[in-house]
């Protein structure tokens, strides 16, 4: 069973007693259906709660405030089966601070030819959603909609998509940042309101002294190096002699995992300028701990670090992967410009094409011994560049969807894991518009998670979204810039 299972939905009818005991029985039994249906299907990633019925006031703000505070709650489903009187919903709803979808459908695909009123009066849901939709709107709720026959699967599969972006809620609400080191000298875009960051996002980023981590590096034993090679040599292609500086990203790996989990920290950051007392800085160590599902950010970016995490935990069993990754270079062959991706180490494995390769190359900046790293090139597909900045008074999420292609060129020079991509629209464009909207260089980048969940996501946590699409234009996106701007300030 996949381990999102463990986060529920609950799936809250509303109707009313004007109908009869009879009609809320069919009611109660087609919700329990429609649950247990959603439970089995495949596209659906989470646990579906079916909740008996709500048909008054009192009854709908009870389950809402039980929702707000069990811990495996990541959300609610509504859906009117029948007309249920908006207004009743007013006290319920206003509490609500879980991630809120109105499912509008019905139990029944068609309309029988022998329709009487008494259908009518059970499947109404075309006539009661609309009342609940009004509700939901009047009082601005941040919500998802989703329109069409429960059974069919482009409605299952946008409904887990939506489930997916809400588990990227409640792990961002529980999220611990570590840092060794501060951002790198002199850059802006790394830097950013921590307590910000905390309110809005959930995030608690603190700093631990490096020498903290040096104490442990130094603890590891032998056999634990042992052990972790042994893993090593049976996932990648081992294609070096200098097995020592192997090993020490092995004791690096195997400290920083130990810190990371004693403090509950799911992402955590480090910089070049700040290795006091390390012979290396963290390459493949830190590869690998991505590719376990922490999130990272080099040069002390916490923000990105963070994302990786939460997008890496709203993807779980998904192909593709994800990965902290930086624009490095272009190619601007006319008619294929390209963006190449990578970083001086840290890219995750789970965007290789190939079994990784771990190499031993010096690394020009920092100071230290020639670090490990995993060199590959990543798949080609559709994905998307993410990047949050703080703009200063408010966080801004940019999605930039782009298509990886298979490298154009062989690079046997450049030791280290990358990827090419053609951004939407294409090269210039789309280098005006993410330079225009104040995209960072560091992005997380996925095949796994689509522009639609992300932008849910930004609504979720009330943060302004902004998408670079195929259909972007730089004076299309002036506008929406300038409108963005003028509604944050007033909001």
């Amino acid at each position: 069973m996949s381990s999102l299972k463990r986060y529920e939905f609950w799936f809250i009818v509303g109707s009313q007693h004007l109908y009869g005991p009879e009609t809320l029985k069919h009611v109660e039994e087609h919700s329990k259906i429609i649950a247990d249906k959603l439970n089995q299907s495949e596209y659906i990633p989470c646990s579906v709660v079916y909740k008996p019925i709500v048909t008054t006031p009192d009854e709908i703000t009870k389950v809402i405030k039980e929702a707000n505070y069990d811990e495996n709650c990541a959300g609610i489903i509504t859906w009117m089966h029948t007309f249920s009187p908006s207004k009743m919903w007013i006290n319920g709803l206003s509490i609500l601070n879980k991630p809120y979808c109105h499912l509008h459908t019905q139990f029944n695909r068609c309309i029988p030819n022998e329709i009487d009123m008494d259908f009518m009066n059970l499947n109404q849901s075309a006539h009661g959603d609309r009342e609940h939709g009004f509700i939901g709107t009047r009082l601005r709720i941040p919500r998802k909609v989703i329109a069409g026959y429960w059974e069919d699967k482009d409605v299952q599969i946008r409904l887990g998509n939506w489930m997916r972006a809400a588990v990227g809620v409640i792990v961002s609400r529980n999220l611990k940042v570590m840092r060794f080191g501060d951002n790198m000298r002199h850059v802006a875009v790394t830097e950013g309101d921590k307590v910000e960051a905390q309110i809005k996002l959930g995030w608690q980023v603190n700093t631990m002294a490096v020498g903290d981590l040096v104490q442990e590096i130094n603890s590891v034993t032998d056999a634990q190096v042992d052990a972790l090679m042994e893993e090593y040599k049976e996932k990648y292609i081992l294609a070096t002699d200098n097995i020592q500086a192997v090993r020490y990203q092995a004791k690096i790996e195997i400290a920083l995992k130990k810190m990371l989990k004693e403090a509950g920290c799911g992402a955590y950051t480090n910089t070049f300028e700040d290795l006091h007392g390390m012979e290396q800085l963290p390459g493949l160590a830190t590869q690998r701990l991505m590719e376990e599902g922490f999130g990272f950010g080099a040069e002390g970016d916490w923000k990105v670090s963070a994302m990786t995490h939460i997008i890496k935990k709203m993807s779980e069993g998904l192909p593709g992967g994800t990965s902290f990754m930086e624009d490095y270079t272009y190619d601007f062959t006319i008619g294929n410009e390209l963006t190449l991706g990578a970083h001086m180490l840290e890219v995750c494995p789970s965007i290789a094409e190939n079994k990784p390769r771990i190499e031993v190359h010096p690394l020009g900046i920092g100071g230290k011994n020639d670090p490990a790293r995993l060199v590959f090139e990543g798949r080609s597909g559709k994905a998307i560049a993410v990047s949050l900045v703080d703009m200063g008074g408010r966080l801004r999420l940019i999605v930039q969807d782009v298509e990886a292609v298979k490298p154009i060129l062989d690079m046997p020079k450049l030791p280290v894991a990358r990827l090419m991509w053609r951004p939407e629209p294409n090269l210039k464009t789309g280098a005006e518009c993410w330079i225009l909207a104040g995209g960072a260089h560091h992005t997380v980048f996925t095949y796994s998670v689509t522009a639609e969940q992300m932008q849910d996501f930004a609504e979720m946590m009330d943060i302004e979204f902004v998408h670079i699409s195929k259909d972007t234009t730089v004076e299309n996106l002036k506008q929406i810039l300038f409108l963005n701007d003028i509604a944050w300030k007033l909001k």
